[in-house]
């Protein structure tokens, strides 16, 4: 005996060849209580399926793809008790059929649902680095426009005051003669805006601070002749 239930365009079917073998009847005689059975043309085009099949001898015949409804319909005049097994076995196949179609489509979409989640969890990385490599050059930007902005601070007010007592504590240092001091004072100024390359002791940049103090600490005026 054939199998009863199979799929077919993923869906379970059985055909016109299996119903007259498992009902002891010649297809020709399943095939015209098809044609003939009293049901709406949308019911009939939804269960019934004819096709062409080719037989062991290579000869081509008609059959019908009949599905779980219209099986019910077709064979609900079939009667006796072998009949009724088959139907009770003919419902049971199908929906067997079914719920393992159902369980292959639950699988599926699972599936589709860890590659979909899996898909996500990429995308969501290569974001994740497009955003890190982003941050990256904006910090490195920023951090090079602090170094510009550093290169052009110069002293505040309090370390202004800081160079002038340097200066001041090194000419009282270096000279006792008060009519001499003037002088050196403005020639450490002048040296002081010489090596630095700015136009006041004021402009010295902040992170030179240190720099031109220990340069005023070993400062040594030249010599007058």
């Amino acid at each position: 005996m054939n199998q009863l239930v199979f799929i077919e365009n993923g869906q379970p079917v059985t055909d016109s060849l299996t119903v007259a073998e498992v009902f002891e009847k010649r297809h020709d005689v399943v095939l015209r209580d098809i044609r003939n059975l009293d049901c709406s043309p949308e019911f009939n085009l939804h269960n019934f399926a004819e096709i062409d099949y080719t037989d062991d001898r290579n000869r081509t015949y008609k059959k019908f793809l009949i599905k779980k409804d219209g099986l019910a319909f077709l064979v609900m005049g079939y009667t006796g008790k072998k009949a009724a097994e088959y139907k009770e076995a003919y419902i049971q196949e199908f929906n067997r059929m079914e719920q393992q179609l159902r369980s292959k489509v639950h699988v599926l979409d699972d599936r589709t649902a860890l590659i979909q989640s899996m898909k996500l969890t990429v995308e969501t990385a290569e974001k994740q680095n497009e955003m890190q490599n982003l941050l990256n050059t904006h910090q490195s930007k920023i951090n090079q426009l602090e170094e510009k902005i550093e290169e052009q601070i110069t002293l505040t007010s309090g370390e202004q005051r800081r160079l002038q007592k340097a200066v001041a504590s090194k000419v009282y240092e270096l000279c006792d003669d008060p009519a001499e001091r003037p002088r050196l004072f403005r020639e450490v100024y002048r040296e002081i805006k010489d090596r630095f390359g700015v136009a006041s002791y004021k402009d010295v940049k902040q992170k030179e601070l240190q720099s031109a103090i220990r340069y005023i600490e070993n400062w040594i005026p030249r010599r007058v002749s």
